[in-house]
Formats: structure tokens, C-alpha cells, sequence
């Protein structure tokens, strides 16, 4: 009897564990490759609460690259950290403004030779109040990750600029791993600190 009441109890606990399991979100581990098939953005890219007339954009609307890379952007609800290289994408510059305007708290570390070249979106990100920091080495800033609401990683060698996604062989991995996002998120706030305005010369 014994026996038997045990060997129930561990197949009872063992189909709760399986049932809880199943009820939780597996975490993402998604890989993207570019170039990105061309394709349109304007829905995921819409305003809240804007009035939402045919898009007149002739792209064709299917999955690819960029929109699964702006779908992992835009579910951020509390927070993003921006560590970028090179940011001329307006697709992305879009998505960064965007959860600023929902109240996401955005930082963002750039290289200070890149984000002065043409095209750049460094500077409307300034305008619109987005706090942003920049390197003073002879070294480029040159790492290409972001971190969504502290859980989710988003790395690899793409720069956000439109050759980039357009053209150039890249990748981009996304991945909530809570040590590789503690440890990205412990590098940011290094190069933050490093970076602080109080700390320029050349003003």
C-alpha cells in the first residue's frame, strides 16, 4: 500500500510540474539573418490611437528580418537600452520614438564620429528627449545590443543603418537568457557611467 500511495504521489506531482510548464511562455530564442527580404512596416510603425487609412506604401506586407527585429523592439513596456555603433535605419529610429512616446524609458550609447553622419537618427532621438551618450576614444564605440525590459537580449553584427538591413550579410540574435542579459546590462551601465557629459573635454 505504501508503495502505491508513493508511485501516485510522485505521477500527481509529476503531472503538475509537466501542467505548469506547459502554462509558462517558452523564452525566445530567435536568429535573424540579413539582408531582409523588402517588405512594409508602416502597421507596425502606427501611432496609438491614430487614424489608420489604407497604407499607401507599395511594399509588399510579409514577414522578414526587419519586422521580426521591430516586433521584439516594440514589445518593451518599461524600458530599453540602446548600445549602437551606427543608427541611420529610419524604420528603427521610428520604433525607438515610438516607445519613448509610450512612456518605455529609452537610453542610448552611441559612437560620437557615426552619429554625426548624415541620415543619422541620433538627433531626433535628442530632440525628442531621449537621453543619449556617446564615446570620447580614438577607438569606435562599435557593440550592437539592446535590451529589452531587462529580460530580452538583442546583439549581433547588424549596424541599425538601412545598407546594413538592406544589403550587407548580418545577423542578429535575440535571446531572454537572464545571465547574458546581466551581463549586457552590467556593460551598459559601465560605458553609461564612463560616458557621463560631466566627463567631456572638448566642450
Amino acid at each position: 500500500r505504501l508503495g502505491a500511495g508513493l508511485a501516485l504521489a510522485l505521477a500527481s506531482g509529476l503531472a503538475l510540474a509537466l501542467a505548469a510548464r506547459r502554462g509558462r511562455p517558452r523564452p525566445v530564442r530567435e536568429v535573424l539573418f540579413f539582408p531582409s527580404a523588402p517588405s512594409c512596416t508602416e502597421e507596425l510603425l502606427a501611432e496609438p490611437g491614430g487614424v489608420r487609412g489604407p497604407c499607401s506604401c507599395p511594399l509588399p506586407r510579409r514577414d522578414c528580418s526587419l519586422s521580426r527585429l521591430l516586433r521584439r523592439l516594440l514589445s518593451a513596456r518599461s524600458s530599453l537600452e540602446l548600445c549602437v555603433f551606427a543608427f541611420s535605419s529610419p524604420q528603427l529610429g521610428r520604433a525607438v520614438l515610438l516607445l519613448h512616446r509610450r512612456g518605455v524609458r529609452v537610453r542610448v550609447v552611441t559612437d560620437a564620429q557615426y552619429m554625426a553622419l548624415h541620415g543619422s537618427q541620433i538627433g531626433r532621438l535628442r530632440l525628442a528627449g531621449i537621453p543619449v551618450r556617446h564615446d570620447q576614444e580614438r577607438g569606435f564605440m562599435h557593440h550592437k545590443f539592446a535590451i529589452v525590459d531587462r529580460r530580452m537580449l538583442i546583439t549581433g553584427s547588424l549596424n541599425w543603418t538601412t545598407e546594413a538591413i538592406q544589403s550587407n550579410r548580418e545577423n542578429v540574435m535575440v535571446v531572454e537568457d537572464e545571465e547574458y542579459v546581466k551581463l549586457f546590462l552590467e556593460e551598459f551601465e559601465k560605458i553609461w557611467e564612463e560616458y557621463n557629459p560631466s566627463n567631456y573635454t572638448f566642450f
